[in-house]
């Protein structure tokens, strides 16, 4: 009968199972979802991307002029879509098949952009500046 109690006698491995208890990998810890307003990830995401105050001040201006941080902001004219507002929208596919609905996965796919395109988020915001697009 197996027994909760901490003074029962414990039990002994099969011949073999310490090897065996060696190859299977211990499960890895949940990664803890983020949550709160698109603005509040945006700000957890950047923060932990390395984003200093200066650049996120930046990020904060940047896709609030283009989104006002809403996830299913749409530029009808252009066909932009989302928080940093992909063009073509699916784009965003890259960072994860939820793009349409999930902040965070805009979020990633927008700082990676900014990072790419133009190397730092006032970067990005000197040219939304100067030419209203980015």
């Amino acid at each position: 009968m197996l027994s909760r109690n901490a003074a029962a006698a414990p039990a002994t491995a099969p011949a073999g199972a310490a090897s065996v208890a060696k190859k299977v990998a211990a499960p890895k810890p949940a990664v803890a979802a983020i949550t709160g307003t698109p603005l509040q990830i945006a700000h957890t995401i950047a923060t932990q991307a390395g984003l200093n105050q200066q650049q996120w001040v930046c990020l904060d201006s940047l896709w609030y002029q283009e989104s006002k941080f809403e996830t299913n902001a749409r530029n009808w004219r252009s066909g932009a879509f989302g928080i940093p507002q992909a063009l073509p929208a699916s784009r965003m596919a890259s960072a994860g098949a939820d793009w349409r609905s999930n902040p965070a996965t805009q979020i990633k796919w927008g700082l990676s952009y900014i990072d790419v395109r133009y190397g730092t988020a006032c970067n990005a915001w000197a040219h939304w500046e100067r030419d209203r697009w980015y």
